[in-house]
């Protein structure tokens, strides 16, 4: 008998990744969440029963091998929106140490497509992975060459993913400007609170984990009236 649907949402520990996770929570969903911030991610998500918390960097392997054994054997859903931001402030690509663009890339691209190539297997036709992305990844704004080619190939790959996987619904999802810690790091000492909260980017991810839409690229501000 099937039971309660099952996803994974990683970065979970504040911002766009627990604001998505409550939802899912609230929905009837058991979620296995992760975050760098231990402290942070089991204080936020203390009380939801249906919440596992699983501390822990997502370009880990054993800590990916963790969540993947916790969400069990059929995932219904799978969010990859942990991701690091790099130096602040970013520093042009010509002066970018090569060290610090790994841990990005390993954060960014890495991580998530190692914790798809568990999670692939454990999905049945008609399960949903949302790679959360940005318009960093197909503008070319100065001096955001780490992070913003890391997204890039981050969204190329969840389209190669989405051809390979037609069964599946594969999305990058570009949720717009959010008032959250990353992207006040992403702009030290400016007034970031005229940006929307993280809240309002989720009914978006809803209307595509909910929905039927076709596999592909969709911002999060274009989706909440979008019929499913």
């Amino acid at each position: 008998m099937r039971g309660m649907p099952v996803g994974i949402v990683t970065g979970a520990s504040r911002g766009l990744g627990l604001a998505l996770a409550g939802e899912l929570d609230e929905r009837g969903w058991r979620v296995v969440v992760d975050a760098r911030g231990g402290d942070a991610l089991v204080e936020a998500t203390a009380g939801s029963a249906n919440v596992t918390a699983i501390p822990g960097d997502v370009a880990d392997a054993e800590h990916r091998r963790a969540l993947v054994e916790a969400a069990g054997d059929q995932i219904d859903l799978v969010v990859n929106n942990a991701s690091l931001l790099g130096p602040s402030p970013q520093p042009a690509l010509a002066d970018y140490p090569l060290d610090t663009l790994r841990e990005v890339y390993d954060a960014n691209v890495f991580g998530p497509l190692a914790l798809l190539q568990l999670t692939l297997p454990r999905m049945r036709a008609g399960a949903a992975v949302l790679n959360i992305t940005s318009d960093a990844g197909v503008e070319p704004y100065e001096g955001w060459g780490g992070y913003g080619s890391s997204k890039a190939a981050l969204e190329q790959l969840t389209a190669i993913l989405a051809a390979e996987h037609p069964a599946l619904r594969v999305y990058w999802v570009d949720p717009g400007d959010m008032r959250t810690q990353m992207h006040q790091e992403a702009y030290p000492g400016e007034d970031i609170s005229d940006r929307p909260p993280p809240e309002q980017s989720v009914p978006g991810l809803l209307a595509l984990i909910d929905g039927s839409l076709p596999s592909g690229r969709y911002r999060a501000s274009e989706l909440a009236e979008v019929p499913r």
